[in-house]
């Protein structure tokens, strides 16, 4: 049967008025709430929109109300009664007599539709109403499918789609931090299209990974709770829970955890289905404290309170299904009209006296809003619609009578007005309205638990975080997969899933770019201490204050002042005999040399540039060339003497003084046109060397500032020298024979294998310590020692004994002018007497 309301336009309701039938029955019990409320709330807005003179002034709205029985295939039954007078026009429905039924409304074009609740019955019903255009606006149906404009366009609805939802949770689960949740739904259209959306909405948005998706099934076997407890602990990280689900199966859930001992693990995000009911968590507070919930913004209609309370028998007879409302509300019968009793005598005659709210318990359904804001919707797209087509017409004029379904949807899909709960009402362009949800949270507090309101989505997410509880801490518990990498540390993905890594050290020379990768900090910079970024690399260089410089400097200086005092005694003495004997001009050449032996370890330690690196090269090389030109010089003359001494009385050639002079500058030339050479083919410049001190641990590395020579070519500068050293030490070993009385040539032996010595000594270390940390500092002290200990020997062996005798035993000097005048004339003119056998 239909009930409805007379009027100039016509529209259909379809109202859950009665539950499911069971076992093939199509109708089951009566639904007082989310039927007779809705309906009557459907009667009240017409009432009030009929009595408003601004909405729809002169035109009257009727009804045709129908009950789907919560079902979508008797629903597709019900509304093809809206469409059978556009078929043909007179009804088929008539009583044995011939008259109309009483209640029924004669039929009338339907010019659009109220309903339905559920969103199977709304898509059976849209799929029949858009193939004759009759706009449908549905105030209690979600599924987001519905959303579809292309298979729904003739639905639009005034509540959001499970999508916004969907949505919502996401926003929620990305305010609080988390990446890694898992989800779980109820087989059936609700739960699964829920997660669905969750699932898409989280992947567009990016940043939030599904651990694991679990469908509870329609009919759980025993146990299997347990079971989807089990498998949502495999993933333990993953303990954000978003549950689209029915009370019963949420309730359930809760149960199961409470028995596995994990009251506190699981934090819960709740959908609609789970709001701010008490029925999904009654006798499992504990497990759902921290519970997020998500719940459309609704408010209760005071207008609606007052005129339904006021309902009676009497003054609703146009709602056909009250009377059977009124039996089950006060649990009463009417009399049945067949001899006056009523069917059953242990039931109360209703007396028809009661009132609603004072007789029996009243609250206000939930979609009641809803359903004045659908009607509304229709009434101002009609109001809108008739300023446009009927222009200064009082009632419908022929352009809207009847009304164009086609027409009637564009006016509906742009109307915004303030609904009965002062919010807006309007629709997009898939039909449905805007988001507006509320969000709770299950809190205890002082032993008593409650849902507190925390936040609110419209569009976008306002969370109080602050108000947010934690069983007991206000800190914000983690769903992650992966901590986040500390600073140094990359992302190394898991494959096929972006919320999960492992965390790589970039170690060595590496620092952090971005996330993911790591790289090597370029030539002269190191990474810093947490690897986040480069700095430069400490520099030094061997400095005078440096422990390894304070060993060869102060030998230089005192191998200095030995030199000078030297050179000041012979030049005091210069016409002594001893003076005289030892080679006037090449013992000043010697000295030089030594000098500069000396002097060259000044130029090591002080910092490179351009010019202390021409001077290395310079000088490194000539004090010794010079030293060991003049000692060769003197030994090869020495030598060349006593051998042609023991053959012929003719002195050998170039021995007077110019001849040595000018032999020890030719070979020392050598080294000077070497070097200069080198400096023009490559100019000396200093270096920061980066690889010497690059130790495995960063924090030691360090850059050497050096000149531009290598280990090579600084042994290449001496190596001339070497040259001259090896040959002055074979002239020295053959002239060991030479007498007694020309006691040069074995000082000058005993120099030559000291210096020998100390320079084997010298290169195994110089070279093996190549590789070592202290590398600048060991080498460059090896090599001036060695070079100071070399000058030292000369110095000592030759020098210091003739010195010691001019200046302590005169009497010597004047005693050795007699042999020594006797020993230079041999030498000069050597004669039988002057050449004796030993």
């Amino acid at each position: 049967g239909a009930g409805g309301l007379p009027g100039d336009v016509t529209l259909g309701g379809l109202f859950p008025v009665h539950a499911r039938g069971a076992a093939g029955a199509a109708c089951g019990p009566v639904k007082k709430e989310q039927g007779v409320h809705r309906l009557e709330a459907m009667l009240y807005a017409l009432d009030r929109i009929n009595a408003d003179p601004g909405l729809l002034p002169g035109v009257r709205l009727g009804a045709r109300l129908l009950d789907t029985c919560s079902r979508d295939t008797h629903a597709l039954e019900q509304a093809l009664t809206f469409v059978q007078a556009l078929l043909r026009p007179a009804s088929a429905a008539r009583c044995p007599g011939g008259g109309q039924p009483i209640g029924a409304v004669p039929e009338q074009r339907v010019a659009a539709v109220v309903g339905a609740s559920a969103s199977s019955v709304s898509i059976m019903v849209a799929n029949v109403l858009r193939l004759f255009a009759i706009p449908q606006i549905s105030y209690a149906s979600t599924a987001p499918e519905l959303s579809d404009n292309a298979r729904y366009d003739f639905f639009s609805r005034v509540v959001p789609p499970d999508s916004y939802q969907a949505q919502a949770m996401v926003d929620v689960v990305r305010a609080l931090g988390w990446n890694y949740v898992s989800t779980l739904a109820s087989e059936g259209n609700y739960g699964e299209s829920g997660v669905e959306a969750f699932v898409q909405i989280s992947r567009e948005a990016g940043g939030v990974c599904i651990a694991q998706s679990i469908k509870i099934p329609r009919e759980p076997r025993p146990g299997e709770f347990g079971k989807i407890i089990k498998r949502l602990m495999e993933t333990p990280n993953a303990r954000g829970i978003i549950i689209f689900a029915s009370e019963d199966d949420i309730k359930r859930v809760l149960e199961a955890a409470q028995q596995a001992n994990l009251t506190g693990h699981f934090l819960w995000v709740g959908s609609d289905s789970w709001g701010a009911k008490i029925s999904p968590i009654l006798n499992v507070e504990d497990v759902a404290v921290g519970a997020i919930t998500i719940l459309p913004k609704r408010a209760s209609i005071e207008g609606f309170d007052q005129y339904f309370t006021t309902r009676s028998l009497e003054n609703n007879r146009r709602n056909i299904w009250f009377a059977e409302f009124w039996e089950d509300n006060f649990n009463c019968k009417l009399t049945t009209g067949f001899g006056g009793q009523s069917e059953d005598p242990a039931t109360r005659k209703c007396t028809g006296e009661e009132r609603i709210g004072r007789d029996s318990a009243y609250k206000q359904e939930g979609k009641v809003q809803f359903v004045i804001d659908a009607v509304y919707a229709i009434a101002h797209a009609l109001h809108s619609m008739h300023q446009a087509l009927c222009p200064g017409y009082i009632g419908l004029c022929p352009a809207m009578s009847p009304t164009d379904g086609r027409t009637l949807l564009q006016y509906i899909r742009a109307v915004h007005f303030n609904g009965s709960a002062g919010t807006p009402v309007m629709f997009n362009e898939n039909g449905d309205a805007p988001g507006r949800y509320d969000i709770f949270q299950y809190q205890v507090t002082n032993g008593s638990g409650g849902y507190r309101a925390v936040g609110q989505w419209t569009e976008s997410l306002k969370l109080n975080v602050e108000e947010l509880e934690w069983s007991g801490s206000p800190l914000l518990p983690t769903s992650l997969c992966s901590l986040p990498c500390g600073p140094g540390e990359r992302k190394k993905m898991v494959k096929g899933v972006p919320c999960c890594w492992h965390c790589e050290p970039c170690d060595g020379y590496r620092y952090q770019v971005d996330e993911f990768t790591c790289e090597a900090c370029p030539l002269g910079a190191r990474p810093t201490l947490n690897h986040t970024g480069c700095r430069p690399t400490p520099v030094i260089r061997l400095d005078w204050a440096s422990p390894w410089a304070i060993l060869p400097l102060l030998l230089a200086v005192a191998g200095i002042a030995a030199t000078a005092s030297v050179l000041a005694t012979f030049i005091r003495h210069h016409n002594t005999p001893i003076v005289r004997a030892s080679g006037r001009e090449l013992s000043y050449i010697l000295l030089t040399g030594i000098f500069l032996i000396y002097a060259i370890t000044f130029l090591m330690v002080a910092e490179p540039g351009p010019t202390i690196c021409a001077a290395r090269r310079l000088l490194l090389g000539l004090g010794t060339a010079l030293s060991y030109s003049a000692l060769l010089t003197k030994t090869n003359r020495i030598y060349r003497i006593f051998e042609r001494g023991k053959r012929s009385v003719t002195p050998p050639p170039f021995i007077s003084p110019t001849s040595q002079l000018v032999i020890t500058f030719s070979l020392t030339s050598v080294q000077v046109i070497g070097v200069v050479a080198w400096l023009g083919f490559q100019p000396p410049h200093s270096v920061i060397d980066y690889e010497e001190q690059r130790t495995p641990d960063p924090e030691q590395a360090r850059g050497v500032l050096k000149c531009d020579m290598s280990d090579l070519s600084l042994i290449g500068c001496l190596g001339y020298s070497l040259v001259l050293m090896v040959t002055c030490t074979i002239y020295a070993i053959k002239a060991r024979g030479v007498p007694e009385t020309f006691n040069e040539a074995k000082p000058i032996g005993f120099t030559m294998y000291t210096t020998c010595i100390v320079w084997l000594a010298f290169v195994p270390i110089f070279f093996g310590t190549a590789q070592s940390a202290e590398k600048i500092y060991i080498q460059t002290t090896t090599l001036t020692v060695s070079m100071s200990l070399s000058a030292s020997v000369s110095l000592g062996m030759l020098y210091v004994p003739k010195v010691y005798i001019i200046i302590f035993h005169p009497e010597q000097n004047v005693q050795k002018r007699k042999r020594s005048f006797k020993a230079t004339s041999t030498l000069v003119a050597p004669s039988e007497e002057g050449n004796p056998a030993n």
